[in-house]
C-alpha cells in the first residue's frame, strides 16, 4: 500500500464517523477553510479547471519527482473537494498519482451526493492533477535521457 492509499484510508475513516450527510458536508467545509490560499497570480484562465460549475483554480509543480499542488475556488464544497485531492497527492511521487484511481470519493459516498455538474468538476480536477503528474513525469524522463 503506497502513501496515497494510506491517506485515502484516513479520509475514509474521517468520513465514516458520521452517517448524516450534513455532518460529512461539514468535514468538506472545514477542509475548504483550512486550504492554504492560492497566490492570486494563479487565479487566471490558464489555471482554471474546465467543467466545474463554480470557479476552481489549480496550480501544480514538480519538486524532485513529487507533485505539489495548490487550489482555490469560489464555492466552499468545490474547494473542499479540491482540499481532499490535494491532501491525497501533495508530496507524492508522480507515478503513484498516475496509478491511483481516486476511488476514495466513491468509498466516502461523495459522488452519489454531488450534483452532476459538481461531479463533472471533481472528475475534471482529478484529470488535471493527473495531466500535471504525467507531463512532469515525461519531462523528468526526457531530462534523464539528455544527461
Amino acid at each position: 500500500m503506497n502513501n496515497i492509499e494510506l491517506k485515502a484510508k484516513q479520509i475514509e475513516e474521517e468520513f465514516s464517523i458520521f452517517d448524516d450527510w450534513m455532518d460529512r458536508y461539514n468535514i468538506l467545509i472545514d477542509k475548504a477553510r483550512n486550504l492554504e490560499p492560492l497566490d492570486p497570480k494563479y487565479k487566471t484562465p490558464q489555471y482554471l479547471i474546465n467543467g466545474c460549475q463554480s470557479q476552481l483554480w489549480l496550480f501544480c509543480e514538480n519538486k524532485d519527482g513529487r507533485l505539489f499542488c495548490m487550489a482555490d475556488g469560489d464555492a466552499i464544497i468545490t474547494k473542499g473537494m479540491a482540499a481532499i485531492v490535494l491532501e491525497l497527492v501533495n508530496g507524492e511521487p508522480l507515478q503513484d498519482i498516475l496509478n491511483y484511481n481516486f476511488e476514495v470519493f466513491d468509498k466516502i459516498g461523495l459522488h452519489s451526493h454531488l450534483s452532476p455538474t459538481r461531479s463533472n468538476g471533481l472528475r475534471s480536477l482529478i484529470k488535471q492533477v493527473k495531466l500535471y503528474a504525467e507531463a512532469y513525469l515525461l519531462k523528468n524522463i526526457s531530462n534523464d535521457k539528455q544527461r
